[in-house]
C-alpha cells in the first residue's frame, strides 16, 4: 500500500511539472494515451484509489486544482485497470470551467451532479 501511495504521489508531481513546463495539449495526450491495464485481476478499488488521491491532495505542499487532480486521478485509475476518463466542462454564466473523472459515465472524483452543472467540452 505504501508503494501505491508513493507511486500516486509521483503521478501528481509529474502532472504538476507537465502543467508548469509544457502545454495543455501534452497533458491531454498523456491522459488520453494512458492505457488501462485490464489484465490486473487484483486491482485496487476505485474508492481506495480516490481516497489515496484525496490524502495526497490534503498533504501536498501546494494547492492542487481540479485539472491537476483530475489528470492525476485518471492516470492512476487507468494504470490500475479502470477505464477512467478525464472530463473538462464549462459553464457559460458566470463563465467557469471544471475537471473531473468518470468511469462508465459515473462521476468518481467529484459530486455526481457535475454533468448537470457543466457542458462537457473534452473527454480523454
Amino acid at each position: 500500500m505504501l508503494w501505491l501511495g508513493l507511486r500516486n504521489l509521483l503521478t501528481v508531481l509529474r502532472v504538476e511539472l507537465l502543467m508548469r513546463f509544457s502545454s495543455l495539449e501534452r497533458l491531454h495526450r498523456l491522459v488520453r494515451e494512458q492505457e488501462s491495464d485490464t489484465g490486473n485481476n487484483a486491482r485496487p478499488t476505485v474508492d481506495s484509489l480516490c481516497y489515496s488521491i484525496d490524502v495526497i491532495c490534503a498533504f501536498y505542499p501546494k494547492q492542487i486544482l481540479c485539472l491537476q487532480r483530475s489528470a492525476a486521478a485518471a492516470l492512476i485509475l487507468k494504470r490500475n485497470g479502470w477505464k477512467a476518463e478525464m472530463v473538462i466542462g464549462v459553464q457559460l454564466l458566470p463563465f467557469t470551467s471544471h475537471a473531473w473523472v468518470e468511469i462508465d459515465g459515473v462521476v468518481v472524483t467529484d459530486k455526481p451532479y457535475m454533468r448537470e452543472m457543466y457542458s462537457v467540452m473534452v473527454r480523454c
